[in-house]
């Protein structure tokens, strides 16, 4: 029986420590844990988005192909965020690491508050467009029916997003 392969966007974020090499042991857990890391985006540093005090993030984006649902792909980075130390005690504070996934093939989920795919913030945020759009800037939204390009420009984010070197 031949598995199903699935294309899932994932966001990673931290602002808390050695964020760089955060964002690279996540990514190694990922592929362990949900599947192959097909690409990655350039690394970027943003201004904290909604709770302004407190220190600039790092992103990236990635695309993995995974045999998993969305569920158990969400419920893996989870699970990952957990074992590197994430702690959850405030809404868009500081945090060691953050694994969103925020698109799933070209597919629409809405599981209540446990997870809606696509990401139903992603489309305000430069963020995530920036760096997504370096790795599926063609992507067709499956709700806005909008490039991720496309996107990326009508977004009224004032945040300044900047690549950095690694």
């Amino acid at each position: 029986m031949d598995l199903e392969y699935h294309t899932a966007y994932l966001l990673l974020g931290s602002n808390e420590g050695n964020s760089i090499g955060h964002l690279h042991e996540a990514t190694t857990l990922l592929e362990g844990k949900i599947g192959k890391v097909l690409s990655r985006s350039s690394v970027y540093r943003t201004a904290a988005w909604g709770k302004e005090d407190q220190p600039a993030f790092l992103n990236m984006a990635l695309e993995i192909a995974t045999t998993l649902s969305p569920l158990e792909v969400l419920r893996n980075a989870l699970s990952i965020e957990k074992s590197m130390g994430r702690v959850r005690n405030e809404h868009w504070g500081q945090r060691l690491i953050d694994i969103d996934v925020l698109l799933f093939d070209d597919d629409i989920f809405d599981f209540d508050e446990e997870l809606q795919i696509p990401h139903p913030q992603m489309q305000f945020r430069n963020f995530v467009l920036v760096p997504l759009s370096e790795i599926a800037g063609n992507f067709i939204h499956p709700v806005l029916k909008l490039s991720i390009d496309d996107l990326r420009e009508q977004c009224k984010d004032p945040l300044t997003v900047e690549e950095i070197k690694v």
